[in-house]
């Protein structure tokens, strides 16, 4: 047998055992048909602390809109701090009062985002209190009085009330619709799901290895994932099989999934964002790090997206109640109030392409001073320009049209 035979015999095995080798160490991923997984016949999905915050915010904004409620109780809800005392109960579900978690501890506190940056983490975590407290100071003492330009009180809404502030701003709106950007996206998208949280310390290794958390039958790195899921989910009928009842589930994230769901234009947007947590999860039982990578990029793209079409949904109905003849205020502020929440909610988002939200701080800072700059009385002088530039200029970020969000 010639010497070139033999060497042309032995490069050729090596190939096809290379080969074999790399099918049979290949992980095959498959979608699970829901969010349930197990180990030893245990579940290991957790994530019971996203559910209290969720439960509490809840009750915040319940709080918000209680004219009998005490500025204490409220900041209590907020901070849940107080160890004895008046306000050491302030919740009406009793498992939220003897929790040690908060709503206040968790917004703008993402890894990416806030740890290099805590001066602008605590500005925004006291902004939050400041509209609370406005909400009691300002509001509160007029609820019996009809709103003007430059004065607080109520405001008919069809058959509906609102309660705003001098400028036209429901400070309750406010509060409920930042906190998903500056707690539910924030902590999804830019702490859970970031290699930062995810890969920390020896997360790889342990999971590879599957070593389990202490005295838990998951992993960190699963449980992490769990946690981020946890946001979107927390109190859905069916934990497993959220899709079922989405947008109906809280008053947060979830319920805007539904609503841009909702919306033929945006249609699917549902399945994308649970399918690519299912399989994100999947990815992570099979050791299959660039597969869950895949589908952190979806899911920051995707639910970036749910904030950006409403945004531009809420500043449309606002400019289309402003152009009705005769204007409707009361709408107006309402949908504006919603608005300016989604705005606000902007700078939490995470566009994968450059590591960074789609709209910075300062470009966020800048459309809140538009909505509220076209005279001193705030809303009650925006101009319909102002607010279809500020949704022109949002939606351009993103694959959509402001009329296709404005539907």
């Amino acid at each position: 047998m010639s010497k070139y035979f033999l060497l042309l015999l032995t490069a050729t095995t090596i190939f096809f055992t290379s080969c074999d080798k790399d099918d049979d160490t290949t992980p095959s991923v498959e979608a699970p048909a829901t969010y349930a997984f197990t180990r030893n016949n245990e579940s290991t999905v957790s994530f019971s602390g996203q559910t209290t915050r969720i439960q509490m915010a809840t009750e915040l904004i319940n709080g918000m809109k209680d004219f009998s409620i005490e500025k204490s109780q409220l900041l209590e809800m907020y901070r849940n701090e107080t160890e004895a005392g008046e306000d050491a109960n302030p919740f009406s579900d009793a498992d939220l009062n003897v929790s040690t978690k908060s709503v206040r501890s968790k917004v703008a506190a993402s890894k990416e985002y806030f740890s290099d940056n805590v001066t602008d983490g605590t500005a925004i975590k006291e902004l939050f209190e400041t509209w609370i407290n406005a909400q009691v100071d300002e509001v509160f003492p007029n609820e019996s009085t009809l709103a003007e330009a430059g004065v607080a009180g109520q405001i008919a809404d069809g058959s509906s009330t609102r309660y705003v502030n001098s400028k036209g701003l429901e400070y309750n709106q406010l509060v409920n619709k930042s906190l998903i950007g500056g707690l539910m996206l924030d902590q999804i998208l830019n702490n859970y799901l970031s290699t930062t949280v995810l890969d920390e310390a020896t997360n790889i290794e342990d999971n590879d290895a599957d070593v389990l958390a202490e005295g838990k039958p998951y992993t960190t790195m699963e449980h992490k994932w769990d946690e981020a899921y946890g946001y979107a989910y927390g109190t859905a009928a069916d934990l497993a099989d959220p899709n079922k009842t989405i947008g109906a589930d809280d008053s947060f994230l979830n319920k805007y999934i539904g609503r841009v769901e909702g919306d033929a234009d945006f249609a699917g947007i549902a399945a994308e964002i649970f399918d690519a947590f299912k399989l994100g999860r999947a990815a992570i039982e099979a050791k299959d790090y660039d597969l869950r990578d895949e589908q952190v990029v979806i899911l920051r793209k995707a639910l970036s997206k749910v904030i950006a079409v409403r945004a531009v949904y809420y500043l449309a109905q606002g400019k289309s109640a402003l152009e009705a003849s005769p204007a409707n205020y009361g709408t107006a502020f309402h949908d504006l109030s919603e608005g300016y929440g989604f705005v606000y909610s902007l700078q939490f988002t995470h566009n994968p392409d450059t590591g960074k939200p789609y709209f910075s701080k300062a470009e966020v800072d800048a459309f809140i001073a538009d909505m509220l700059g076209d005279g001193a009385n705030g809303l009650w002088d925006v101009q319909p320009s102002t607010l279809d530039a500020i949704a022109t200029t949002i939606a351009a970020a993103f694959d959509f049209t402001v009329a296709q969000a404005a539907e």
